[in-house]
């Protein structure tokens, strides 16, 4: 008979990784408080399959079987109990189950308790099945009384806590525990010893045959260690309105996190679940868009530095928790959040531009260039083709070897779908300075146009100062030519008519089109306007 295991609490450690693992701790702090309360021991049970016919060894676990154990020691199991079994021909999940029943049926602990991981859900479902076991699903606190364990539980979306116990305490009973509930702990488990079980035969699910696992390659900063968080909820309304939140989110360089309702829907994946029953975060800015505040998800954020809130419902229990709230329709507000984000980003990297030419150095244009590319999932190799440049050209960018062309920039600008005109502010008076006395002047009665890059006729991106008098066209008629054109308003107003469209721009505003439409400029201003023209043409 194993030590300890007659009327003890058990807890499924999940060792797959060091994380997982770690929510395995926090749940033997659960088991230790239910095992206190009964006066019973508390004991971790790890698997040690067989992998000598395992069908991949990239499955193989980070977490070793002696640091595994050692760690359950000093966070308070009074037993650790190693099962080797063989390699699970179906599910590992099934595998695992069947050998907990096995042992089980033989000693009956008073609880098994399992943390929240998809291996831990699983494995808990189907030991449920095989034993006919009930099974307490996302507990979140342990509560004695009268010998007796009763779990509380969110219900109803979380709005409410509901305390449910086991029918037969004389039968083992099965939970599932939210394992950010509890810290793990500090004390070691006495006597603290460890105990192998050799489990020849555990059988398996029939037709069912696992034919390849491997681990998952790692992809950016995960959710949980990010400074900056976007989480939407359910009043985004649908796919398309949770991508504004993705918007948001690469914008600034955070993560994107969701609320059940989102999840259930599919607009994301289940790995981007904050709340009771799914991660919680920490952030130090954590944006909250089109959430109600429902306990089950607020759980989540408690530890979250600054938190904004965005819901049309000024009476919504967020706000309550919140920081910064904004009463708003999240659809209609995240668009021009996400705008001025952008183009507070692109200004501080035309200042660090400016600071490279002048041989500044630190978290310059080149660093900036390179999150800006990585927070909107552009590759080196697809940014590349975008703009029409090689990766090694910009690497060399983001590595600050090389001061970009002007024409470079805009078509970053148009491949990333931001405002170019941020790039140019900060240089336009050094750059129109500089330039000034090789200018080449051309006037007509209407119109003057300075060129910026003389010697350039034949090359592919020229710039120019076109001044228009007051109240005048540029041209009598509306033209158009091959290329991509932008242009800047230095002073006064102008009338930038695209097509069938006209656009009021006013100093400090800025337009980039397909030159192939056709264009017409006009002064409405009683002074003469100036403005920036660049003409990238093929």
């Amino acid at each position: 008979m194993q030590q300890g295991s007659e009327n003890g609490v058990w807890v499924f450690g999940d060792r797959r990784t060091e994380a997982l693992y770690d929510l395995s701790l926090r749940a033997l702090s659960a088991a230790r408080q239910a095992a206190s309360s009964l006066g019973v021991q508390t004991v971790m049970v790890l698997m040690v399959p067989d992998r000598t016919d395992a069908p991949s060894a990239s499955l193989a676990e980070v977490l070793s079987v002696e640091k595994a154990a050692e760690a359950a020691v000093a966070g308070g199991a009074d037993y650790v109990h190693l099962y080797r079994i063989p390699w699970p021909e179906g599910p590992p999940a099934d595998g695992f189950a069947r050998a907990l029943a096995d042992r089980i049926a033989l000693l009956g602990p008073r609880l098994v308790i399992f943390p929240l991981t998809d291996v831990g859900r699983e494995t808990a479902a189907r030991l449920s099945a095989l034993t006919g076991s009930g099974l307490i699903a996302d507990c979140t606190r342990f509560d004695a009384r009268d010998g007796r364990i009763a779990a509380q539980c969110p219900a109803w979306g979380g709005t409410i806590a509901a305390e449910i116990a086991f029918a037969d305490d004389a039968a083992t009973g099965l939970v599932t525990v939210d394992p950010y509930a509890w810290m793990p702990g500090e004390e070691r488990g006495a006597p603290g010893l460890l105990e192998w079980v050799l489990l020849e035969k555990i059988g398996g699910q029939a037709g069912c045959r696992l034919v390849d696992a491997s681990a998952e390659t790692p992809q950016g900063q995960s959710l949980e260690e990010a400074d900056v968080a976007v989480v939407g909820g359910a009043g985004l309304g649908n796919m398309e309105g949770f991508g504004l939140v993705r918007d948001l989110a690469a914008a600034l360089g955070g993560e994107v996190g969701a609320t059940r309702p989102p999840v259930l829907a599919r607009w994301v994946e289940e790995e981007r679940l904050i709340g009771q029953t799914g991660k919680r975060v920490h952030p130090r800015l954590l944006f909250s868009v089109g959430t109600s505040g429902a306990v089950q998800y607020t759980a989540g954020i408690g530890e979250a530095g600054i938190i904004v809130a965005v819901n049309r419902d000024a009476a919504a229990p967020i706000f309550q928790m919140a920081d910064i709230g904004v009463v708003a329709d999240a659809r209609a507000f995240l668009p021009h959040l996400t705008e001025a984000v952008q183009q507070l980003t692109l200004r501080r990297m035309a200042d660090a531009l400016t600071g490279m030419a002048g041989g500044e150095q630190g978290d310059g244009f080149g660093a900036r260039f390179a999150r800006l590319r990585a927070q909107h999932g552009w590759s080196l190799e697809a940014l590349a083709e975008a703009t029409g440049e090689s990766p090694e050209f910009i690497r060399q960018v983001e590595a600050g070897l090389m001061t970009p062309p002007v024409g470079f920039l805009l078509r970053f600008a148009n491949a990333l779908k931001i405002d170019p005109g941020q790039f140019l502010r900060q240089e336009q008076k050094t750059l129109l300075r500089d330039l000034r006395a090789q200018a080449f002047i051309k006037r007509t009665r209407n119109y003057s146009y300075q060129t910026l890059s003389p010697g350039a006729e034949n090359d592919h991106l020229r710039a120019f100062l076109v001044t228009i008098e007051s109240r005048q066209t540029h041209k009598p008629v509306a033209y158009k030519h091959e290329g991509e054109e932008f242009i800047f308003v230095m002073e006064g107003e102008l009338m930038l008519t695209l097509g069938n469209r006209a656009h009021h721009l006013k100093p400090g505003d800025s337009r980039h089109f397909n030159s192939d439409t056709p264009h017409k400029l006009k002064s409405v201003s009683n002074e003469p306007t100036r403005c920036l023209v660049v003409l990238y043409t093929p």
